[in-house]
């Protein structure tokens, strides 16, 4: 016959599964303020959704001890004034999984600190985000007019950062400068994948790492694609892939600089299939004798650039650009393979230093 639980049972039954709905509900928690997200870090619950919250002027949205959990953006996040070198979101853990949840906005309103300066004078502008993560992953995230520059990518390992939109357009004509997209330093093992930049600066800039693959992403109207080495207390950068990205609008396309007078190492870069449009300076750039005023001098090899891989780097360049530029101490590269098609610039390309295997991509 069918089975029929008695009416003790059935209330037993029911008993469980409104516990079972209890600990759904616990199992996430709201935030709408920096003292919620504090009290939240004491809680176990493992997701944190953080909701509408005005982070106050000189403080930071903390993420930190919060191992093993998920951080959902579902609001919109802004940020008090205040000029100082801080960051307004620290993301520091192991095995977290960090998601911006739809209609979520990091706002940075950005306009406040804008001076056309960038960290270079003016006001004092803090970093937006700051990430020592491991085994985690970032997806999601859309932000939007950081003050400076938006992702540190700091003493990582084993990261996805994915679908992110850093979207600072409004800086073209407002003053932003130094907004960098992705910084990245002393991290191994980063994937960063179908996302899009918008800035003032780098769209990636790599100063040290190892096993970094940036993919599929479009950077639009900044400083390009940058392996930039050398003046910092790490100075390696190996086992670099660039691939299937686009480049519109930049003023340079993708670049390999190592800083004059520098000691350390550059082996392994492949920029692979990279689409450059409208480049209004230099299509691909290699030089060894960056500074931050910009180049200048003899290049030195004291970091030398080995195994550098060009291939279907192509594009435009505006008429009153360069093609290619290439300028490194004689004797310091080696094991370079050049395939690209950039066309466009006007200005005569220089190429001094390249390796004896290499014909001249300057005379393509």
């Amino acid at each position: 016959g069918t089975y029929r639980p008695t009416a003790k049972m059935a209330s037993w039954i029911a008993t469980l599964a409104s516990l079972a709905l209890c600990l759904t509900v616990a199992a996430a928690v709201d935030i709408w303020s920096v003292d919620q997200l504090e009290q939240a870090k004491k809680g176990q619950d493992p997701v944190i959704r953080v909701r509408n919250i005005n982070v106050p002027a000189g403080k930071s949205l903390d993420f930190q001890g919060l191992d093993g959990r998920t951080i959902e953006f579902h609001g919109r996040v802004t940020f008090g004034y205040a000029e100082w070198s801080g960051h307004l979101i620290i993301i520091k853990g192991k095995n977290m999984k960090i998601k911006g949840m739809p209609g979520h906005l990091i706002d940075g309103e950005g306009h406040r600190w804008w001076d056309k300066c960038g960290g270079n004078c003016g006001k004092k502008k803090p970093f937006l985000i700051y990430t020592q993560l491991q085994d985690s992953t970032v997806d999601g995230l859309k932000i939007k007019n950081t003050p400076a520059w938006c992702f540190a990518i700091n003493e990582c390992n084993n990261v996805h950062y994915s679908n992110i939109d850093i979207d600072n357009k409004d800086g073209h004509t407002k003053g932003g400068h130094n907004t960098d997209g992705f910084d990245v330093h002393k991290s191994r093992n980063i994937r960063i994948y179908n996302s899009k930049v918008n800035n003032q600066d780098d769209c990636l800039a790599i100063n040290s790492g190892w096993d970094i693959v940036f993919e599929n992403n479009v950077c639009e109207g900044g400083h390009g694609i940058a392996v930039a080495v050398g003046g910092y207390d790490v100075n390696e950068a190996k086992n670099i892939l660039i691939k299937n990205c686009k480049v519109i609008k930049n003023n340079i396309g993708v670049r390999v600089k190592t800083l004059l007078n520098g000691k350390g190492i550059v082996d392994g870069i492949t920029f692979d299939n990279v689409e450059l449009k409208d480049i209004s300076e230099i299509g691909i750039v290699v030089i060894g004798n960056y500074l931050n005023s910009g180049p200048r001098g003899e290049p030195t090899g004291g970091i030398p650039i080995k195994n550098l891989n060009i291939n279907n780097v192509r594009g435009n360049v505006l008429h009153n650009g360069t093609n290619i530029q290439i300028n490194v101490a004689p004797g310091s590269p080696s094991g370079w393979i050049w395939k690209s098609n950039v066309w466009g610039g006007r200005k005569n390309p220089n190429c001094k230093g390249t390796p004896g295997n290499l014909n001249d991509p300057c005379n393509w």
